[in-house]
């Protein structure tokens, strides 16, 4: 069916609380917090009520430093002088969007192990 008149597109979010990151980035609200007291462009803006909000282009920043971290298996030094090194290069932006691609392929990938097991299990 085609879209009929008077429907919209679901309006893309650009605002994300703490515990939407969270849930995003599979990491805890303390790693979130630490990282940005480790990485001085992770810094959130607070709303009204003083709670953080983030905007995509640092949730794709946290899953760089989250793949750097996690996956590279780089210290925080280390993830610190890579970015550095992303940034003399003029590659941080692509950089970031890789290590949000990244994610969301580990992410869907889980997801269909998690059916496999499902379907096994009903198939016995």
């Amino acid at each position: 069916m085609g879209a009929r008149p008077g429907d919209r597109p679901e309006p893309v979010q650009e605002f994300y609380s703490i515990g939407d990151v969270c849930e995003l980035t599979e990491l805890k609200p303390h790693v979130l917090r630490y990282w940005e007291s480790q990485f001085k462009f992770l810094s959130p803006a607070k709303n009204r009520s003083g709670n953080r909000v983030y905007q995509r282009r640092e949730i794709e920043m946290i899953q760089l430093v989250k793949h750097l971290l996690y996956s590279d298996k780089y210290t925080i030094d280390g993830a610190r002088q890579k970015l550095d090194e992303f940034r003399k290069s003029g590659e941080l932006k692509s950089a970031a969007r890789v290590g949000m691609d990244l994610q969301t392929v580990q992410s869907i990938e889980a997801e269909l192990r998690d059916i496999l097991t499902i379907l096994e299990g009903e198939v016995r």
